[in-house]
C-alpha cells in the first residue's frame, strides 16, 4: 500500500457514467439490476470495450483532479455493483431468470440458480490491471466485489435448497477472485454487502460465514461496505444500523458506512475497535453540494469515537446515479474538507 496522507479520502466504488456510455434515465428509472441489462448501454456491443476503457480514464481523471488519495475505476463497465460479477459465475441460468424481493420489498429479476455456484474465469482481473495502468504512480487503488451474502440474497435457489450452502458457494467464488485482484495489484479490495444490513437476522445467522470463507487465506487489505440503499431510491433512512458492531471480530480490516443522509450518530463506531473506518460524508439524497466546512463537520462528529488515523473519507453510497458536474463538485468538497480537518489535526 502506497504512504496516505492522515485522513485519506477515496471513493466508495461507484462514478457517475457519462450520458454518452450508458442511459442514465432508464438507469435511474429502476432498481439496479440483479441479471444484465444490455440495452442500458449506448455503444454497440463491437465497441464497447474500447468505451468503457475510456469512460475508466475519464472516471481516474476526474478523481484525480478533485485530490482523492485511494483510486477505483468507478464501476464504469457496471450495470450495477453486483450484476457483472454474479451473471459471470457457473450454476446460474442466463437464460430463465428467477425473481426475489429487493430489499425495498418490490419483486424483480435475479439470477437463477440451477448447479454448482463456480467461477469459471477471473472476473475483474483485467479492470485491476487497467486501473493500475492509468493512475499516477504512487497512487493506491480499490476494487469493489459484490459480497456473497448480498449475492445469495438476490438470487432463486432452484438448487442448494438452503440459504447457507448457498452463500458459502458464492464465498468460495469470491475468494478466488479477491486473490486474484490482490495478484493483479489491487491496494484493498472491498466487499460490497448493502443486505447485511436489509437482512440482519439471516445475516447474523450465515452472512458472517460466508464472509468468512470469502477472506480465508486472503493476504491483503480487505474492506467491507454496508449500506442503507441508493438515496436516489431509498428515501426514508433509519436511525442507525441493523448490523454493525457484530462486524468487529471479522477478518476485514476496513468497514465502509454512510452517516451523511442518515446524520448517524457516529458513537456507534465505539463498536468496532481496532477497525478503519470508511466514513460516509456526502448526503447524495440532494444534487446540492456541500461547502468544504459541511464535510469538515460531518468527519469531525466522528473523531471522538475513532481515532484519526483510522478514518478514510468518502460519499455516501451510490455517486453513480448523480449529474457529473454534481458528483465531481461533491467530490471535490469531500477531498477540501479532509484537507482542513487534516490541517487542524495536524
Amino acid at each position: 500500500m502506497p504512504q496516505l496522507p492522515l485522513l485519506p479520502t477515496s471513493l466508495v466504488g461507484s462514478y457517475a457514467q457519462p450520458d454518452w456510455l450508458i442511459d442514465r434515465e432508464k438507469l435511474a428509472g429502476r432498481f439496479p439490476p440483479r441479471t444484465r441489462m444490455t440495452e442500458l448501454w449506448r455503444v454497440a456491443p463491437d465497441y464497447l470495450e474500447q468505451a468503457w476503457d475510456d469512460a475508466t480514464v475519464y472516471a481516474i481523471a476526474e478523481q484525480e483532479r478533485a485530490g482523492l488519495d485511494i483510486i477505483t475505476d468507478g464501476e464504469m463497465r457496471r450495470e450495477s455493483y453486483s450484476n457483472r460479477f454474479a451473471t459471470a459465475l457457473d450454476g446460474v441460468d442466463m437464460h430463465d431468470h428467477g425473481t426475489a424481493l429487493d430489499r425495498s420489498g418490490e419483486p424483480v429479476p435475479v439470477p437463477r440458480v440451477t448447479g454448482p455456484i463456480k467461477r469459471r474465469h477471473a472476473v475483474q482481473v483485467r479492470d485491476v490491471q487497467f486501473l493500475r495502468d492509468h493512475v499516477s504512480p504512487g497512487k493506491a487503488i480499490k476494487i469493489t466485489v459484490p459480497g456473497p451474502f448480498t449475492m445469495s440474497q438476490q438470487a432463486q435457489d432452484d438448487y442448494y435448497g438452503d440459504g447457507e450452502a448457498l452463500a458459502v458457494a458464492y464465498a468460495a467464488a469470491v475468494n478466488e477472485e479477491i486473490k486474484d485482484l490482490f495478484a493483479a495489484g489491487a491496494d484493498v479490495v472491498q466487499l460490497d454487502e448493502p443486505y447485511m444490513q436489509a437482512r440482519p437476522d439471516k445475516a447474523r445467522q450465515f452472512g458472517l460465514k460466508a464472509l468468512e470463507r470469502a477472506l480465508e487465506g486472503v493476504q491483503g487489505t480487505t474492506a467491507l461496505h454496508i449500506c442503507f440503499g441508493y438515496a436516489h431510491l431509498i428515501h426514508e433512512r433509519p436511525e442507525g444500523y441493523n448490523f454493525l458492531p457484530e462486524l468487529a471480530s471479522s477478518a476485514v480490516q476496513q468497514i465502509s458506512i454512510e452517516t451523511a443522509q442518515s446524520d448517524l450518530d457516529t458513537k456507534v463506531l465505539e463498536t468496532l475497535p481496532g477497525k478503519t473506518i470508511i466514513l460516509g460524508v456526502l448526503d447524495l439524497s440532494t444534487h446540492a453540494v456541500e461547502e468544504p466546512e459541511i464535510v469538515a463537520a460531518r468527519i469531525r462528529k466522528a473523531l471522538p469515537h475513532v481515532d484519526a488515523k483510522h478514518i478514510i473519507v468518502a460519499p455516501d453510497c451510490g455517486l453513480k446515479y448523480l449529474p457529473r458536474e454534481v458528483a465531481f463538485g461533491k467530490m471535490k468538497a469531500m477531498a477540501d474538507g479532509a484537507k482542513i480537518v487534516r490541517a487542524e489535526l495536524a
